[in-house]
């Protein structure tokens, strides 16, 4: 496997900002609390009855591009934690996303 590869986005950047306001949608809506410790950012959600479905196919899409991006979802639509890691040389990238639910926070 080519380490390169699998640390590379394949989104096209046109499309990019499209997924970035996909997620700001989500964090717009749902995001009650991040917290961050140096191997991952846990955003808590709260929603409708189809968030938890929202947020694994946005997952599931941002992978297929993104493999470097590990996600896992725990508990309901009501009160679903998105849990987020990356490998050590993308960080930034996972805190630039940490930091755009962050500030639509209430």
């Amino acid at each position: 496997m080519d380490l390169m590869n699998t640390n590379a986005c394949t989104l096209p950047t046109a499309e990019r900002p499209l997924r970035l306001a996909e997620f700001d949608a989500l964090f717009s809506s749902s995001a009650r609390g991040v917290t961050r410790d140096e191997h991952e950012v846990a955003i808590h959600l709260i929603g409708t009855t189809d968030l938890r479905e929202r947020v694994a196919d946005l997952a599931a899409r941002e992978t297929a591009c993104c493999p470097f991006f590990a996600f896992t979802n725990e508990g309901a639509d009501d009160d679903l934690v998105l849990r987020i890691s990356v490998p050590d040389e993308r960080r930034d990238i996972l805190d630039a996303l940490a930091t755009r639910a962050e500030g639509f926070l209430a």
